[in-house]
């Protein structure tokens, strides 16, 4: 994979392909990868206008670029379940889910529509209860895959059950790496499921090192003294949206990329560069603790996998 570019993108002619928070930073990037390579694209958002300013953007690169903009809101379930059923109406198969919409380090805890911390919530939570949602028509796709956009924050992140909401105690980095631990748990366990069940998924996940998005800004944003410093380096830690996205496009449509797979930036401290296996730590392997998080993900969203591809 050394080198691996957008130019390396097989041709995604007959593919569908779902993506959320698609309306800038890195799922605008991989939605307009996609297009340009022939797959038809949803995109999704909470924000009408800038999702219709993506498809105009998208087509005045790609003027025959199949796609659309749907309205979803992952900090809110009856939004992911109303956003699939209408999708499922629309199409007959799905072949490829990106995972990547997010919110970052939000300074103070605030909830979502259901009442879950708004970062597990709309990370992780609102993926969960849409990729069951979508997996009858993720079985039925061509070589289906499903593709979490995870974080570097991964690394010291845990997962506290007995605080999962961050009730008792809220820190904004601890919640976010909280979230994208999650992320990287739930595609391994999804992996395992699919292998167990035979729903014939290819899972895997990525993380765009450090990219110069609006996700700071719209989180953390411009406070403190580490935030100053940050600044300053930025120019030369960090990369590009379209850079970022690459890692995440690798696993969405490589066939070298494998199953139960990590991908991210091949630099120093995977913070920039072109894509390869990335680094996961143990707690994301940790099997027992992500089977554990599904049956408790299960229980908080009311959507069941096992129902689902019963009904499949």
């Amino acid at each position: 994979m050394t080198g691996w570019t957008t130019a390396d993108i097989p041709s995604q002619n007959g593919r569908t392909a779902v993506i959320t928070g698609a309306t800038g930073g890195l799922g605008y990037e991989t939605a307009l990868a996609l297009a340009g390579a022939g797959a038809v694209v949803v995109l999704t958002g909470r924000n009408d206008a800038k999702g219709r300013h993506a498809i105009e953007q998208i087509r005045g690169r790609f003027p025959d670029a199949r796609i659309s903009y749907e309205t979803l809101d992952l900090a809110s379930l009856a939004s992911v379940a109303d956003f699939a059923a209408r999708f499922a109406a629309a199409h007959a198969a799905l072949d490829l889910l990106i995972n990547n919409a997010g919110v970052m380090a939000l300074p103070k805890r605030q909830a979502t529509a259901d009442g879950f911390e708004m970062q597990f919530g709309t990370n992780y939570l609102g993926h969960y209860a849409l990729t069951a949602h979508l997996l009858a028509l993720l079985r039925r796709g061509d070589q289906p895959r499903v593709v979490n956009v995870s974080s570097l924050t991964h690394r010291w992140g845990a997962i506290n059950f007995d605080d999962l909401q961050s009730q008792r105690s809220y820190a904004p980095a601890k919640a976010y790496s909280q979230s994208k631990l999650a992320m990287l748990m739930f595609a391994l366990e999804l992996q395992r499921r699919s292998d167990a069940a035979g729903w014939g998924l290819m899972s895997n996940a990525a993380h765009p090192g450090y990219a110069r998005t609006d996700l700071i800004a719209n989180g953390p944003g411009a406070r403190g003294l580490l935030w100053q410093i940050n600044k300053l380096l930025r120019p030369y830690i960090s990369q590009s949206a379209a850079e970022g996205a690459l890692p995440t496009l690798f696993a969405a449509t490589s066939p070298e990329a494998k199953a139960a797979g990590y991908y991210g930036p091949n630099g120093f401290y995977e913070l920039k560069g072109l894509p390869v296996p990335a680094k996961i730590m143990p707690q994301a392997e940790d099997a027992a603790a992500a089977a554990r998080l599904w049956d408790v993900s299960a229980a908080l969203t009311g959507v069941s996998f096992d129902q689902v591809a019963v009904a499949a």
